[in-house]
């Protein structure tokens, strides 16, 4: 077995001979690094795949292993009362890592906090356009009411991470929190660890630490695992993804795509926006630069959403009829001249530099002027929420977004409505639709989120809609672990098994 490793290494010219692990301590190769260690900003992906439901856990959890399903986690039930409220039954016995005791006034502080003007926390985007209000009742019970009515706020309360009552709001350094897991180190720039708990109110999880080591190159990562550096590396290339023992392929849940800001000419106006998007040959990524799995996107979320649209068409590759529209609309004073910004996100996923160049060199092709940036995902992030930069000039950001929870409530409403916080448009008719859409149940949810998604694309033109993503991760053979569409956003440690 060390013969086989070695061999494996020397062919991937990596120098270091292999050193095995105690087999209860994994570390975790990552592509990009954190910037933040904050709970309430866990839906992000690079900071969700460390912290959720391994240090700081929520009420319930949607568990998409067996179909999809919400799931307890902190509360141990909940139910609708005849005024639309949702009363949630807390599990008891529950401590934090610090020792204090889990309560209902904990949880009604993790929502208040994370709700706060007074930070930025991502939760708010979901509830956009919804008065939520929690309600402490007992030490073991507490009320969430919303207006308009939710038929799916426990769904929606999955995404609050919950920490002590005593937390600051302020973003912190040192998470507290209820999960099987606690931060023991965090080197900025070289790795974070994490260490299994005693005290934990469920069940001990075989790994009993964690390392998180970051390298910005797929290659790297691959060859990591396969020489015995590195545990897991859940983002590698298809190229590199040659090993049918230790390498998994899965449709993840991000939606590649640019997000455009309509308040700022030349994008502002619509025969720019579809000139763009007709100047891009999407077929010609697929199987090249990015792995033959990928779908073809018309939504921000993945097919496997309710209410997701199977009429609404891609857009054609056209670069004479986006060349005939920006002419158009330069004849009527649009500035299609000036000089647009393409900002990607290094280490985003791989390959993203090759694609933002083709890109580039694509619009530019049809007589736009694109230039390309590079940033880290702090900046990124800058130009990503509200209140965006006004310096700059237009702009268009590169980005993926993550929806595994089966609902477009997930995405529509920051993503497109006025007051959405990455929102780029203002359109009265997509907030209305949006908020009707909300507030339904059943198969008129359904019904009104296809509208809305059609009226969208075909009508708004909000955005670059361009791939739902495929993802590939190395695994040691040592571990029991198979990725699922939510390995991207979160990596539970207390579902890696050791072999």
């Amino acid at each position: 077995m060390k013969k086989t490793l070695y061999c494996i290494a020397a062919a991937l010219s990596v120098s270091a001979m292999p050193v095995w692990s105690a087999p209860s301590d994994i570390r975790i190769v990552l592509e990009e690094e954190l910037d933040l260690m904050e709970p309430c900003m866990a839906t992000r992906s690079n900071i969700g795949r460390v912290v959720l439901q391994n240090i700081n856990e929520t009420l319930a959890e949607y568990d998409v292993r067996d179909g999809g399903e919400l799931v307890p986690r902190l509360a141990e039930s909940w139910e609708q009362k005849e005024d639309g409220s949702w009363r949630f039954k807390l599990r008891q016995g529950v401590t934090f890592s610090d020792g204090t005791t889990f309560d209902a006034r904990d949880v009604k502080h993790s929502f208040d906090r994370a709700m706060s003007s007074e930070i930025s926390c991502e939760t708010p985007r979901y509830f956009g356009g919804i008065k939520v209000e929690a309600t402490v009742v007992d030490d073991a019970t507490i009320d969430f009411s919303a207006d308009p009515v939710q038929p799916i706020l426990p769904l929606l309360l999955s995404l609050v991470t919950i920490v002590p009552e005593e937390t600051a709001i302020e973003f912190t350094r040192d998470p507290v929190g209820t999960g099987p897991y606690e931060l023991t180190e965090w080197s900025p720039g070289q790795r974070i660890v994490l260490t299994r708990r005693d005290g934990y109110w469920g069940e001990q999880p075989e790994v009993t630490s964690a390392t998180y080591l970051f390298r910005g190159d797929a290659s790297v990562r691959a060859a990591m695992v396969a020489s015995n550096e590195a545990d897991i590396a859940p983002s590698i290339s298809e190229l590199d993804a040659t090993n049918e023992e230790t390498d998994f392929a899965y449709l993840n849940s991000e939606t590649l795509y640019l997000r455009l800001d309509a308040s700022v000419a030349p994008v502002s106006d619509k025969r720019v926006r579809e000139a763009m998007n007709i100047a891009i040959d999407r077929e010609a990524f697929v199987g090249t630069v990015l792995p033959s799995g990928v779908e073809l996107a018309t939504a921000l979320v993945p097919p496997t959403t309710a209410g997701w649209n199977p009429d609404v068409k891609v857009w054609p590759y056209d670069p004479e009829r986006a060349k005939e529209l920006l002419a158009e609309a330069k004849a009527d004073g649009v500035p299609v001249d000036e000089t647009i910004l393409l900002m990607a996100r290094t280490g985003n996923f791989p390959q993203v530099t090759e694609v933002a160049e083709a890109l580039t060199q694509m619009f530019n092709d049809v007589g736009l002027n694109v230039d390309l940036r590079f940033v880290e995902v702090a900046e990124h992030e800058e130009y990503y929420s509200k209140p965006y930069p006004t310096s700059q000039g237009p702009y268009m950001l590169m980005a993926m977004h993550d929806n595994n929870k089966g609902d477009p409530v997930f995405t529509m409403f920051f993503k497109y409505a006025s007051e959405g916080r990455q929102s780029g448009i203002s359109d009265p008719k997509a907030d209305q639709m949006i908020a009707d859409a909300s507030a339904a149940t059943g198969e008129e949810r359904a019904q009104k989120w296809s509208d809305a998604i059609a009226y969208l694309h075909d009508e708004v033109i909000p955005d670059i809609l361009m791939y739902h993503m495929v993802s590939y991760s190395r695994v040691s053979p040592k571990l029991d672990f198979t990725p699922t569409i939510a390995t991207n956003g979160q990596l539970q440690l207390a579902q890696i098994g050791l072999k």
